[in-house]
């Protein structure tokens, strides 16, 4: 018989109501209005976005690395395993109960990652961290943007705070010669693919896993 669902924590934010769910031992959910933002049961696509886009700049001296969403962690926890013991990532989370929940309950899930001593965990925007970087060298070796809604049709194609032409551009100028730039997306975005191109990325997409629905990643190469 199937276990019912535990609301464990709710908190009121400015996009609505945030709950941390969970069922049995190691079965977690987090929610916004509802809607379920993370289930730790499907994950495949969370752990291909850190794990291709670290693996691709592992062999840098001391790689830094910002992630932006923390959600379980579990985009961290794949990043980490590809990176060196040298590495610094920095986590933007806007929410400071989620980083909360990954050092509580939802801890198991990731081996403790946040208290991984090559990892930061900022309350903020990721959009502004990005802004703030930049000429005459990029900060990063890689950025990936781990966040509930990716790009789609529907995206605005120039102001997009994260998928825009002005975004990717801010963007592309925060990474280093030949950084990436890796997003997860509910599925593919043919404008979003054109405007990376534009901007001077070299971009590979990954469909991870085999049946039912896949959500895509974009791993693109800052190559102009």
């Amino acid at each position: 018989m199937t276990q019912p669902w535990q609301t464990l924590e709710t908190i009121n934010t400015p996009d609505g109501a945030l709950e941390l769910r969970r069922r049995g031992n190691s079965d977690f959910l987090i929610l916004i209005n509802g809607r379920v933002l993370m289930n730790s049961q499907a994950n495949r696509s969370e752990l291909a976005l850190g794990a291709a886009a670290c693996a691709a700049v592992s062999g840098r001296p001391r790689p830094r690395v910002l992630i932006g969403g923390l959600g379980m962690g579990l985009t961290l926890r794949a990043a980490l395993d590809a990176l060196p013991a040298d590495a610094q990532v920095v986590v933007a989370e806007l929410n400071q109960v989620v980083a909360d929940w990954c050092r509580g309950p939802l801890a198991g899930l990731t081996s403790r990652a946040v208290d991984d001593p090559r990892v930061t965990v900022t309350i903020g925007n990721v959009a502004a961290i990005i802004a703030r970087q930049g000429k005459p060298t990029g900060n990063y070796d890689a950025i990936i943007i781990d966040l509930y809604e990716g790009p789609h049709a529907r995206t605005d194609s120039r102001n997009d705070p994260f998928y825009g032409s002005q975004a990717i551009a801010k963007t592309r100028e925060a990474l280093s010669v030949g950084g990436v730039f890796a997003v997860w997306g509910e599925n593919p975005d043919a404008g979003f693919e054109k405007r990376l191109t534009a901007a001077g990325f070299q971009i590979e997409r990954l469909r991870p896993g085999k049946g039912g629905f896949r959500h895509v990643v974009y791993v693109a190469k800052k190559v102009k």
